[in-house]
């Protein structure tokens, strides 16, 4: 896992450290990356830079690039008089090693890479005019592209494109990553993320947290054990046409270990057995036995009986997943809203997507994914529960406003049933006894490290199932657990 900052932290540790010479490393470590994803020899790069310290960057990058015998053309998007002292000056050092500045688009180069030094983690509005046409030619360009520090138009706390934003293939952070690289349309932007901390230490204290690997696993099972130790998940839903969604959960619980998985299903005419699932037990919705974990609201409908089901879950001791109509209907009534508040905070898990989470906050869908950390610490704070914000760079949030980004997962899961595959795989991992903080936190990161490793199969990401993802999930799961109980 690695830290997240915010452009406020970053901005701290700059002052900091004012004294060092900050942009002459990332400058240099600029040309460095560059040199490494160039072929050997003679290569032409186009270097791009903008009005403010990002495009002094972008001036030390070509002044290296240049020394190093590659040919460098840079574009710059502003004036010398205008710039702050640092890139001033490295805008004068660019010229003095007699290299010559463009202020107009080059009519042909044929480059073997660009780099982005248009507008680093400062920007606040929109790009328009002149800027967002620079900033198409850019991406017009079929070349690898290396942003620095950000994609110029990306917003470094939220993944939000400001007006317009470049694509790149490679982004070099400085001094932390940023979490708008990773959620929203960060990752669609940023391309690979290479860190440098240009020789600082790191902050003390994150801001948040990259799950870029298994948070914590499940503990070793005792060779004395039976399906008796290995909890038992619940799950309620599957309301008329619609029993899939509960069947989808109940079998990803099953396939992520929980030792016995119950059904209770609201339809009236819903099957007795699970034909291609036989060893779930399929229950009405009011006949569930005791069970360590439970998981209410794939398929459930918002009928009398569902809003039913759902106060008597809230009264259940056991550890509980909110999801789909449970959402819907814990959002239009008080009664329900009060009952939650009076659990233990950090008790129940609530996992909307940004639909949901909107109707659950009295906003919109635009405004919550305008912040979507602020939006999923805001869910956290208002229902006292472990938020989980689905979507590019799924938010996780406690109560006590921590936050994780996730980093896995693919456009696969863009299909039916994702979402009751994780609702599954978090009431299993929670039925086994792993807290259910954790329990959110490796559902979270196997879900979508299940989609990539079914897309490396050749199962996706066009046409990946929810089906195909479990059991992905469970291959994955007991490889993690064999490599980390080896020996």
């Amino acid at each position: 896992m690695q830290a997240l900052y915010l452009t406020s932290s970053l901005r701290k540790l700059e002052q900091q450290y004012a004294s060092e010479p900050l942009m002459e490393r990332a400058g240099h470590a600029v040309a460095t990356l560059a040199r490494t994803l160039l072929a050997e020899g003679h290569n032409r790069i186009l270097v791009v830079a903008g009005p403010g310290n990002n495009g002094g960057d972008a001036f030390v990058a070509a002044r290296y690039l240049k020394a190093w015998w590659h040919e460098v053309t840079v574009v710059f998007a502003g004036q010398r008089a205008s710039l702050p002292p640092d890139a001033a000056h490295a805008y004068d050092g660019w010229l003095e090693c007699g290299g010559e500045v463009l202020n107009t688009w080059p009519e042909t180069g044929a480059w073997q890479l660009a780099i982005d030094g248009l507008f680093g983690i400062g920007l606040q509005r929109p790009l328009t005019g002149e800027m967002a046409d620079l900033v198409a030619r850019i991406n017009a360009l079929s070349l690898p592209m290396l942003a620095i520090d950000i994609p110029s138009g990306l917003a470094a706390d939220t993944g939000v494109i400001l007006g317009t934003a470049v694509r790149a293939t490679h982004t070099i952070t400085f001094l932390g990553r940023k979490p708008g690289l990773y959620t929203l349309d960060g990752p669609d932007h940023a391309g690979k993320v290479h860190v440098d901390l240009l020789g600082l230490p790191p902050l003390p204290e994150a801001d948040g947290t990259l799950l870029d690997a298994p948070f914590t696993l499940p503990a070793r099972r005792r060779l004395n054990s039976h399906k008796g130790s290995n909890g038992s998940a619940g799950v309620i839903g599957g309301a008329a046409s619609m029993t899939g969604a509960a069947l989808l959960t109940a079998r990803a619980a099953l396939l992520l270990g929980a030792g016995r998985v119950y059904a209770g299903l609201l339809d009236p005419a819903a099957p007795a057995l699970d034909a291609d699932y036989p060893e779930l037990m399929l229950r009405d919705a009011d006949q569930l036995p005791t069970v360590h974990a439970l998981a209410v609201g794939p398929g459930m409908g918002r009928s009398p009986q569902a809003y039913a089901a759902l106060q008597q879950a809230l009264a259940n001791p056991a550890p509980l997943v909110l999801d789909a109509d449970a959402l819907n209907l814990l959002a239009a009534d008080a009664d329900l809203q009060h009952r939650l508040a009076e659990r233990a905070s950090g008790s129940v898990v609530i996992t909307p997507h940004p639909g949901e989470a909107a109707t659950l906050l009295a906003t919109d869908t635009a405004s919550l994914q305008a912040d979507r950390i602020a939006s999923a610490l805001a869910l956290a704070e208002r229902y006292q529960a472990i938020a989980l914000l689905k979507g590019c760079g799924t938010v996780v949030a406690t109560p006590d406003g921590r936050w994780w980004i996730n980093a896995s997962g693919n456009p696969g899961l863009g299909s039916a049933g994702m979402g009751d595959t994780l609702t599954g795989i978090i009431v299993a991992l929670a039925a086994q006894s792993l807290p259910l903080l954790e329990s959110t936190l490796l559902a979270a990161y196997l879900h979508g490290a299940a989609a990539d490793a079914a897309v490396a199969h050749g199962q996706g990401p066009v046409g990946l199932t929810a089906t195909e993802v479990m059991l992905s999930a469970r291959r994955l799961l007991n490889r993690w657990l064999s490599t980390a109980h080896a020996g």
